[in-house]
């Protein structure tokens, strides 16, 4: 098995929980993603924080197009590894 990961990068906490349900009832996941506060530099206040969305993709079966496009609905992105 690999260690693959996608990280998608959403802009508001509400937003990387939609998408964390989201992704489960679309992709149907193994397991469920995990929730990063991505701190902006220099940054304490939590308006200024990205939200972070990291899903393991062992059997490689995501595509990353797709996820580009699902993340997009909540003007999110997918960074590259």
């Amino acid at each position: 098995m690999s260690d693959v990961r996608h990280v998608l990068v959403l802009p508001d906490r509400d937003a990387a929980e939609e998408v964390a349900e989201a992704l489960a009832e679309r992709f149907g996941l193994d397991e469920e993603p995990q929730l990063v506060r991505d701190a902006l530099a220099g940054e304490d206040d939590a308006e200024d924080a990205q939200w972070l969305v990291v899903l393991r993709d062992e059997r490689e079966r995501l595509v990353p197009a797709e996820l580009d496009e699902f993340v997009g609905e909540w003007e999110g992105w997918r960074e590259e590894p």
